[in-house]
């Protein structure tokens, strides 16, 4: 373990794209839907991923609704498309995805292994700005719950990341201190800054190399952890 980390009892991941496959399980929830209808499943989720993140933005930072970037992340996908659909088979598809989507639990390489490492020397937690009802279904069936001591949620803390409430909140519900504390999360915004305003150490998960880190420390790999703590 390196020095910067010798403090630390207290690992806080994000769930979405730094554990749990996110764009992989979307593309499989939306290929079940769309099997018996007219859509290339590949250039739908082109389309979407890129849609679906901005929407994120906007319902992070407070712009839109939870109902709202259910909706509007799949009207201005299938306006992309020019694709003909009406407002009540929109609202059909997204909770028909947000129901199946927690029943594919595809995870990165190494997910499995580096929670074992880690829960053996670290008292491990989740904080999440997903949907409660989803979060809850993906750690379980994922077959992760195990794992974690806390599970935060944006809905139960009142605000979501970057928000520095939620930190509070995660933090108040695993008796930990900031010190001792380090955000884990693959949103430069949300998990990495959101953490360091509030005032504890963060890592940015970047799978692949995918962003440009700017001055974050960072990890492109899971695998990487093992490493470092």
């Amino acid at each position: 373990m390196n020095d910067k980390h010798t403090q630390i009892k207290h690992i806080f991941f994000d769930l979405d794209h730094t554990l749990w496959d996110f764009d992989k399980n979307s593309e499989l929830a939306f290929a079940q839907i769309f099997q018996q209808q007219n859509i290339n499943i590949k250039t739908f989720i082109e389309i979407y991923i890129p849609i679906n993140n901005a929407c994120w933005k906007l319902y992070e930072n407070n712009q839109i609704s939870a109902e709202e970037l259910r909706l509007m992340r799949l009207k201005q996908t299938f306006q992309q498309l020019n694709y003909q659909i009406t407002e009540v088979d929109i609202e059909k598809i997204a909770d028909e995805y947000i129901s199946i989507l927690p029943e594919f639990n595809h995870l990165f390489e190494h997910t499995l292994e580096i929670l074992t490492y880690l829960s053996q020397k670290y008292t491990l937690h989740i904080i999440t700005n997903g949907f409660i009802e989803v979060q809850h279904k993906k750690i379980n069936n994922a077959k992760i719950a195990h794992f974690f001591k806390t599970v935060t949620n944006s809905e139960m803390a009142g605000e979501k990341k970057p928000h520095q409430q939620i930190f509070q909140h995660a933090l108040s519900l695993a008796q930990a201190h900031k010190a001792e504390s380090i955000m884990i999360g693959d949103s430069m915004h949300a998990d990495v800054q959101g953490a360091l305003d509030f005032g504890i150490k963060a890592l940015f998960c970047n799978h692949n190399d995918k962003e440009k880190a700017h001055n974050y420390q960072q990890i492109t790999h899971l695998k990487e952890l093992e490493t470092m703590f």
